[in-house]
């Protein structure tokens, strides 16, 4: 069974989209079960191009990719989401939508590479696509298809306090 995972993060633009696109890549290249969303709770409509940049440096894919709100996520018929992380301050902070099925929920986060000066900025969206990845890459490890939601917390816990 696929482990879906939901990546928030305020305005969908760059940090959540780095880790959704970073969490598909790893997913397929290990070939692992796991398939990653993104979403927020005020989209802006856009990737920021940082971001696709930095995902187009490390040999990342970045077709279908699109800022979308978490609504989406919350309506009969969405996929069933297993874990749901938050990747900003604000979106932690915010009053999530109801996910059916109670999924492990963990914030880990990051500082927004966008408020990085302009000449900055290129190598703030590269350190937060590394950061990103490497939580990825230890998320992938854990045998999820045979964890209990209880593990799973814990074991999600452990990877936003290292």
């Amino acid at each position: 069974m696929t482990t879906n995972v939901l990546i928030l993060c305020t305005h969908n633009s760059a940090r959540s989209v780095l880790a959704e696109a970073m969490l598909n890549h790893w997913a397929r290249k290990f070939d692992k079960d796991v398939k990653a969303f993104s979403a927020g709770s005020a989209p802006s409509g856009r990737i920021n191009p940082h971001a696709l940049a930095a995902l187009r440096n490390a040999g990342v894919d970045t077709s279908g990719y699109r800022s979308k709100s978490w609504d989406e996520f919350s309506h009969p018929g969405a996929p069933h989401m297993h874990i749901v992380i938050t990747v900003c301050d604000s979106a932690a902070s915010e009053q999530c939508p109801y996910w059916p099925g109670t999924p492990a929920q963990v914030h880990w986060g990051y500082e927004d590479p966008s408020n990085a000066a302009e000449d900055r900025k290129a190598e703030a969206f590269e350190a937060t696509r590394q950061s990103i990845s490497d939580r990825m890459l230890e998320l992938l490890q854990l045998p999820l298809s045979k964890m209990s939601n209880e593990e799973l917390q814990g074991a999600l816990d452990h990877i936003a306090h290292h």
